[in-house]
C-alpha cells in the first residue's frame, strides 16, 4: 500500500505534467490551489495552497504565503513556503522570507535571506537556521 501511496506522490510530483501555468506576461492576484503540477513564470500576489508541486520558473515572481506538497524555485519568491516532502531551489533563484520542510536541496549560486526549519524529529522541527547567502555576480 505504501509504494501505490508513493507513485501516486511521484506522479502529482512530476515537473513535466503541468496542470496549470501562469505565462510570463501573466499577472495574478488572489488564492492558487490546484491538483497536478503547477507552474509560474510571471507575477502572483496572494496565497498557494496544494498537495502537489508547485514550480517558480525563471521568470515567476511570487510574493505569497504557499502551502505545497513539494516546491521548486527558480526564480524569485518572498513569504512564509512550506513544504511537506521537499524545496528545490536553483543556482538563480531569490528567496526571501521563511522555509519550511522536511528536505531543502540549495545550488550554488542562489541567494536565499530566510529563515529555515529543516528536517523533523519525533513530529517535531529539529532546527531552525537563519541563512543569507549569495552571490555577487
Amino acid at each position: 500500500m505504501k509504494d501505490k501511496e508513493n507513485r501516486e506522490k511521484r506522479k502529482e510530483y512530476d515537473e513535466h505534467r503541468m496542470t496549470g501555468f501562469f505565462d510570463k506576461d501573466t499577472e495574478f492576484r488572489g488564492e492558487l490551489s490546484f491538483k497536478g503540477s503547477f507552474r509560474i513564470d510571471g507575477r502572483f500576489k496572494g496565497t498557494v495552497v496544494s498537495d502537489s508541486m508547485l514550480v517558480i520558473g525563471d521568470q515567476g515572481v511570487v510574493e505569497a504565503d504557499v502551502k505545497v506538497g513539494y516546491l521548486v524555485i527558480n526564480g524569485e519568491i518572498n513569504g512564509t513556503l512550506q513544504a511537506e516532502e521537499k524545496v528545490e531551489i536553483h543556482g538563480h533563484a531569490r528567496v526571501f522570507g521563511t522555509i519550511v520542510t522536511p528536505k531543502l536541496k540549495v545550488e550554488e549560486g542562489a541567494l536565499i535571506e530566510a529563515k529555515c526549519q529543516i528536517g523533523e524529529v519525533q513530529g517535531q522541527t529539529a532546527s531552525v537556521v537563519q541563512i543569507r547567502e549569495g552571490t555577487s555576480s
